[in-house]
């Protein structure tokens, strides 16, 4: 029986395909070759057990608008996403750059401030960003790293130029489904991943606890690492709960910690036992309610004394909101002038600051060009597309961005580049990002050669996020 597989596949006009250019690109022909030799009732069989397996498994994630319930089963497309291992070096350079960079802004707006004094950053931004906490001015973290993990989402535009779209350097989420995906690989196609020369994943977790334990060291000659989780109630529970078990590590909630004598300490039914290190997965401002907001449930009261004196060491660093404000991003590329002398190996989006009342006023005028973003909100939420927007909510923007204008930014709508998906049974482009994640320690930062492809699943669609219908495939940086 003949394999249809490519023939129904269509490419679209003006976007960079990542899969095919006129011909199969160099770095899929093996696995499209493989897939080919396949019979479609066998790759059929392939997507559906993978579903069974997402079910089975429990690989969730919770979406708080939908009505009908709140946890669903991740989608996931069986189809890899391969990458040239050229195309990673060039990835790698420039997030390891660009997390130098937002590095030391961190400590310099927490510290001296110099480059808010030489105005290459305006200080009114900074200090009116809700997420720029003043608690911890003066505070010195250990080896200077605010930016333990971080995810930096990656976009390709149509002629295949990466760009940064944003960066998550508070609470970044997804490395588990990372796993989870490469683990659905080797059991739907075990044998392309050894031809392919597939560069594996797996060791995150072993990178992630030799980190946190090393942060920890100066501390305790064995310290004690915990994962604080909001609960089983939080968006991204399953990977909580998944990097604890793989870490080896106690996940707690903040009812299971308590402050004595300027050590925190974990309730245990031995006793207290000390705890380290904190793997922090609860926003800043629920951390500790004698601080931040009275009204938490999810914090420990005390902990931020605690890490100020320097008893504890908490990842990632308090107070890094500021640095991944979507009005600071614009600022990035200077971070990185400032800073290091060098220029930008990764390119940013060119962005349009709304406090600016000329570039306020081209953005209104051109608003079915762009996408508009609230600067502090992630996941999606807080968005509209200028082209698929109605009259409406165009207007309610218009009127929300006149009123507070420091709370938006707009950008040009991408082409996002495609993948190959299969959906419904055939081979479909959809589009993609890619959220790699890196890890900063006290010997560096070392990234993972891979990382979250996302996926639009709805056709059309431009939004990745899976809080808005999006999906994830695995993704293969082959050598």
């Amino acid at each position: 029986m003949e394999n249809t597989l490519l023939k129904t596949y269509q490419q679209l006009d003006g976007v960079y395909d990542e899969m095919v250019d006129r011909e199969i690109r160099p770095h899929f022909k093996k696995l499209i070759g493989s897939l080919l030799k396949m019979q479609e009732t066998s790759l059929s069989a392939k997507d559906e057990m993978a579903k069974k397996l997402f079910m089975r498994e429990g690989i969730t994630f919770t979406v708080y608008s939908d009505g009908e319930g709140i946890e669903k089963i991740f989608p996931f497309d069986i189809i890899p996403r391969v990458l040239e291992s050229a195309d990673w070096h060039h990835i790698e350079a420039g997030i390891k750059q660009r997390l130098k960079a937002l590095n030391i802004f961190l400590k310099d707006i927490y510290h001296q401030q110099f480059i808010l004094k030489d105005n290459i950053v305006p200080s009114s931004l900074v200090f009116s960003c809700p997420n720029y906490l003043r608690q911890m001015v003066n505070v010195d973290v250990p080896f200077d790293i605010y930016t333990h993990i971080s995810g930096i989402d990656l976009i390709r535009d149509y002629d295949g130029t990466y760009y940064v779209l944003e960066d998550n350097l508070r609470t970044p989420s997804g490395v588990s489904y990372m796993l989870e995906n490469r683990k659905m690989s080797y059991r739907l196609f075990p044998n392309r991943l050894v031809e392919n020369r597939v560069r594996p994943v797996g060791h995150y977790p072993d990178l992630l606890i030799k980190n946190l334990l090393a942060l920890g060291c100066h501390l305790s000659d064995k310290p004690n690492v915990v994962l604080l989780t909001p609960g089983i109630y939080n968006s991204a529970y399953f990977e909580h709960t998944t990097l604890a078990r793989l870490m080896g590590i106690e996940l707690v909630e903040g009812r299971d910690l308590v402050v004595q004598n300027h050590f925190v300490f974990m309730k245990t039914t031995k006793g207290l036992r000390k705890v380290d290190v904190i793997y922090k997965r609860v926003d800043d401002e629920f951390v500790d309610p004698l601080v931040f907001r009275a009204d938490s449930m999810l914090g420990v009261p005390g902990l931020y004394h605690v890490y100020r004196k320097g008893n504890v060491n908490i990842v990632n660093a308090m107070g890094n909101g500021v640095a991944d404000d979507k009005a600071i991003y614009t600022y990035v590329p200077e971070m990185i002038r400032y800073y290091l002398n060098e220029e930008p190996i990764l390119k940013s989006v060119p962005t349009y600051r709304m406090e600016n009342q000329d570039e306020r006023e081209y953005t209104i005028k051109h608003i079915r060009e762009m996408v508009v973003k609230r600067t502090n909100e992630s996941g999606g939420y807080g968005m509209i597309i200028g082209n698929c927007a109605t009259d409406e909510e165009i207007m309610n923007y218009i009127v929300e961005i006149r009123k507070n204008p420091r709370q938006f930014i707009a950008q040009p709508i991408i082409k996002l580049s495609t993948a190959p998906c299969y959906i419904d049974g055939i081979l479909q482009p959809r589009r993609v990002d890619l959220r790699p994640f890196a890890l900063f320690g006290p010997d560096g930062i070392e990234i993972v050669p891979g990382g979250l492809t996302r996926v639009a699943l709805k056709e059309g669609s431009i939004v990745v996020n899976s809080s808005q219908g999006g999906g994830s495939k695995d993704t293969w940086i082959i050598d």
